[in-house]
């Protein structure tokens, strides 16, 4: 008789595969890197196979690893999706939620979110993580978040993940934020007369920098990128303040007040903001619930 595979042991070669290294895998499971390695070697044993070869300083999946992990993952969405059945069969909703977000949308969105959950669900724990779009996305696919809140901006499309399913919140115009009338940069009007003015970006490698470089570029110029910081809040400072000027997106003045002229883009261009969650949890009542009530707060923000 064959021997049986230790689905537990299935699931630790899935996260080697995901997370790229025994270091990585013993950290997000919180076990140590030496438990994690017996694990792998055991299940390497029970599958009567090479798993693992090495590459350097790093871990290498054989084919037949490849095999398990799929495997692995089918078995992960079959609870998940009986988790949402079970669920479905209770009087109440509950459970716990686990949502990425970036920046502009957990000061938007998910106060007011939160707040109708708390009302409306108070069996459903919700917790918020900030993170950036990009890395989200990828987390939320390794079961690290149920749900993430991203962003995506024209001719830059987010990064697709293998059985994460996408809803549309909403979209916000871009603008051109310049400084108040009562600055020295008064005289800037418009996007060409910002090319030769300080302008404060996100870090590289995020949508919205290149975004905003490529306007620049497309409007003739190279933006003199003088202030870097993935804090929208010090990015409007600074502009009112009279020292920058940005690339901004609408959501970031719901609830608030600004001093900034806000200038219309060429093209008038729109992100759009949505929501991304596996598709077996897709159904579970607590996942809905906490997606309609983002749904609802965006409808009031727009």
């Amino acid at each position: 008789m064959a021997n049986t595979l230790d689905v537990r042991r299935l699931v630790l070669l899935r996260e080697l595969s995901v997370r790229g290294t025994v270091a990585a895998v013993a950290e997000a499971l919180n076990f140590t890197p030496s438990a994690v390695s017996q694990q792998l070697a055991a299940l390497e044993r029970e599958a009567g196979v090479p798993l693992l070869r090495k590459a350097g300083r790093r871990l290498q999946l054989t084919p037949q690893a490849d095999v398990l992990v799929a495997a692995a993952g089918e078995v992960l969405d079959t609870l998940e999706r009986a988790q949402s059945a079970l669920e479905t069969t209770l009087t109440t909703v509950q459970g716990r939620v686990r949502v990425a977000v970036f920046q502009s949308a957990a000061l938007a969105l998910m106060p007011t979110a939160l707040r109708t959950m708390a009302i409306e669900h108070p069996d459903v724990r919700v917790e918020m993580v900030q993170r950036e779009p990009e890395t989200a996305l990828h987390e939320t696919w390794a079961r690290d978040f149920d749900m993430v809140i991203a962003e995506q901006y024209p001719a830059h499309a987010a990064p697709r993940f293998p059985g994460l399913e996408r809803h549309d919140l909403t979209t916000d115009a871009v603008r051109l934020a310049l400084p108040p009338w009562d600055t020295a940069l008064v005289h800037v009007t418009d996007l060409a007369e910002a090319a030769a003015l300080p302008w404060v970006m996100e870090p590289r490698g995020t949508a919205s920098r290149h975004f905003a470089e490529q306007v620049c570029r497309r409007a003739g110029f190279e933006p003199d990128v003088r202030y870097e910081t993935a804090d929208l809040q010090s990015q409007i400072r600074l502009i009112e303040s009279g020292n920058a000027v940005a690339l901004m997106p609408d959501l970031v003045w719901t609830g608030r007040e600004t001093t900034c002229r806000l200038v219309d883009l060429p093209d008038a261009p729109r992100r759009t903001i949505f929501t991304a969650q596996r598709t077996a949890s897709s159904d579970s009542p607590a996942v809905v619930t906490v997606r309609t009530a983002l749904e609802r707060a965006a409808s009031a923000s727009a």
